[in-house]
Formats: C-alpha cells, structure tokens, sequence
C-alpha cells in the first residue's frame, strides 16, 4: 500500500462513511423498529436517540466533501449514477427529520407521524444499501462520463443489499436499545435482536457470496493467492465476533451486544475495502485516476486535519454527558 495524498484522502472518505453508517445507523434502525414497538415505549425509544441523532449526520456531509473535493472525476461519473437512490434517500432523511420534531408536537395525529418516522428510516436505509449495490455492481463509463441509464441502479444485487442494510440497522437499533433502556423495553430489544442476530448473518453472507462473481477483480483480491492468507482473516473474524454477540445475548450483558455489533459492521466495511481498494469507481477508476491536483488535496486535507479532532470531541462529549440508561420518565425537549 502506498501512502500519499490520494491514499490518505480515500481512507478519510472511508472513515466518514463508516461512522456515519455506524452512528446513524443504529437509530435509523431504531426508528424500523417502531412498528413491532409497544405505542407507550415509542417516547422512550425516541429519548434514547434525541441528544445525539442530529449530530451522527455530520459525517454524511463529509464523506460526500470529501468524495467531491479529493476525487471530483469519481464524483461526476458517480453522482448521476446514483441521483435516484442519493434523492430518496436525502428525501427520506428530511422527511424522518421533520416526523422525529412533531410526534412530540402533535399528540391527535402523533400516529400518522410515527409512519412518517419509519418510512422515511426505511426508505433512507434502503437507499445506502442500493447505493453500495450499485457501486459495488459497478457502473457504465463511457469517455469518462457516466453512460448508463436511469435505472441502472436497481438490480436484484442492489435490492439484496438494500434490504441487508436494513436488515443489519435494525440490529444495531435493537442492541442500542439494549444498552440503554431498562424494564421490559430492553426485554423486547433482546427478543429483536436475537432474531435479528441470525437474518444479520444470512444477509452478510448472500451479499458475501454473490459480490465476487460481479468483476473479476473481486475474486481475484479476495481468492487468489498470496491475498487470500489475509482476506481468509475476515470471514473468520466476522464468525468470532458472531458467535460472541450470540453468547453474549444470551448471558444478557446490556453493554456488549452493541459493540459486538460495532464491531461487526468494522468487519464488513474492512470486507468491502479489500473488494474495492484501489478503486474508487470499481472496474473503471483508481483513486490516483480520479484524484483532484495535489493542491486541492492539500487544502482539503489540512481542514480535515483541523476539523476532525472537533467533531470528534464534541461528538464523544455528546455521548458521555448522556450516557446511561433512559427511563420511561425521560422528557425531550
């Protein structure tokens, strides 16, 4: 691996990505989960989230200034690829946003925006998951521009792994819940997420199974050799770390399940870098191709530099002055 600006600039998309995924996943999944929610435990679910769910965004917008400042070719060729599934899903975040503020508001129709609340989740959810389908199925190129069509983006790849990520936020929802709630919430979260446990792992293995056969380029990084003897190291984690969110569901040990599935998710994402790396448009686009002049990388980089350190202390702030379990008698404000 060779470390330079375009190497540094890709793992800083990375990073981004993957706290996003993983900080507002959990709530997203949260929010699915509402309609197998008994109605008087929904506020007390939603207290869980509220001090930090705005916050968990920021790295959205990162990642995506990122994308557009370090490799603008990659965003061009990208962008209109996804402009379906990146519009649904923005759409669903708006209008999950705006449902998460009236349900409080607006006790008469407080039903109508708890469907509000899970579709726009369900739909922004769905969208991340058909998004990385796509790119991961790859995409038509064509002088440097995209050239497929309107649709392009929805195969039964890109559906699998929409319906995965749902899959997947629900868990981390329920394991959140676990760690956070008490009484006979936390006993309903415990019911979900070892169910959700086992339909997490079919959906980690039938995305598994059918990604190498989309390029060449992916069975080659993840079964030839001398890369298997390290690629061989992930699936064998992701079943470790498996096996230790069953037992310790069953033990029932409130704080672990929810970094257990962290960790998981890590697992997944270090999968998908060994799929990808070094491209950025699969198939079509290394990070050195698509990589902005060195000026600009240096510019951008040196804002990251500065800014990240903030975020993630005040991030980490969030959560530590609102640590602790949420009780029913919990008040959003």
């Amino acid at each position: 691996m060779i470390l330079d600006l375009p190497t540094i600039m890709a793992f800083t998309v990375a990073f981004a990505v993957f706290l996003y995924v993983v900080m507002d996943g959990f709530d997203l999944g949260l929010a699915i989960l509402f309609p197998f929610a008994r109605p008087g435990d929904r506020d007390t679910m939603v207290n869980t989230i509220a001090p930090v769910w705005d916050g968990n965004e920021t790295w959205l917008v990162l990642g995506g200034g990122a994308v557009l400042a370090g490799f603008p070719q990659a965003y061009a060729i990208l962008l209109p690829a996804l402009y379906v599934p990146i519009i649904a899903m923005l759409l669903g975040l708006v209008f999950r946003g705006v449902a998460f503020e009236f349900r409080f508001r607006s006790q008469r129709r407080q039903h109508w925006w708890d469907r509000g609340f899970v579709l726009g989740s369900v739909v922004a959810s769905f969208m991340q998951g058909v998004a990385l389908g796509t790119v991961l199925q790859g995409v038509t190129v064509v002088d440097g521009a995209y050239g497929g069509g309107w649709c392009d983006w929805l195969t039964p790849f890109s559906v699998l792994c929409g319906i995965s990520v749902c899959i997947a936020y629900m868990l981390l929802g329920a394991c959140w819940l676990i760690a956070k709630t008490e009484g006979h919430l936390r006993d309903d979260a415990y019911a979900w997420a070892r169910k959700l446990v086992f339909a997490t792992l079919a959906a980690i293995v039938a995305v598994s199974l059918a990604t190498p056969f989309l390029l060449g380029q992916y069975w080659q990084r993840w079964f030839e050799w001398p890369t298997i003897a390290v690629t061989g190291l992930v699936p064998l984690l992701v079943a470790l770390v498996w096996l230790a969110l069953l037992r310790t569901l069953a033990a029932r040990r409130d704080r672990w399940p929810f970094f257990l599935s962290l960790a998981l998710f890590a697992l997944c994402f270090a999968g998908l870098g060994v799929s990808i790396y070094p491209d950025i448009v699969p198939g079509t686009l290394t990070i050195w191709e698509a990589a902005a002049p060195e000026k600009s990388q240096v510019f951008f980089m040196t804002g990251v530099i500065l800014l990240i350190p903030v975020i993630l202390v005040y991030t980490g702030y969030s959560y530590w002055v609102f640590r602790g379990k949420v009780g029913a008698d919990a008040g959003y404000h």
